[in-house]
């Protein structure tokens, strides 16, 4: 019925009579190229890099995972922000297990 942008990359499209209203996410394109920020060759290396180790963990614990959408793996997720950092000569700081251990104690709200 009416359409407007309801954020950067989100129209939100209103159903007949108002009662529903439908997100559509960079005009219906993959999200993951045509809504992030940088240079296209840049974003699609890590995407690329995620659906590999996507599928590779599929094969690896194939059996083992319901059906479903799952998350990456934050494991995985940081391997491919590793390779990126270190393929760009980025050098980063990594936490302590003081550090850790500090981060983990906070309770949500506190």
């Amino acid at each position: 019925k009416r359409s407007w942008k309801a954020r950067e990359h989100v129209t939100a499209f209103e159903l007949k009579r108002g009662k529903k209203v439908v997100y559509l996410l960079a005009e219906g394109r993959l999200v993951n190229l045509a809504a992030a920020e940088g240079h296209p060759a840049a974003v699609m290396d890590m995407s690329f890099a995620g659906q590999a180790l996507a599928a590779e963990y599929l094969v690896k614990n194939q059996g083992q995972l319901s059906v479903a959408v799952h998350a990456l793996p934050r494991e995985i997720d940081d391997n491919i922000a590793e390779l990126k950092l270190n393929s760009l000569g980025v050098g980063y700081d990594r936490l302590t297990e003081r550090q850790k251990e500090y981060l983990s104690s906070w309770q949500e709200g506190t």
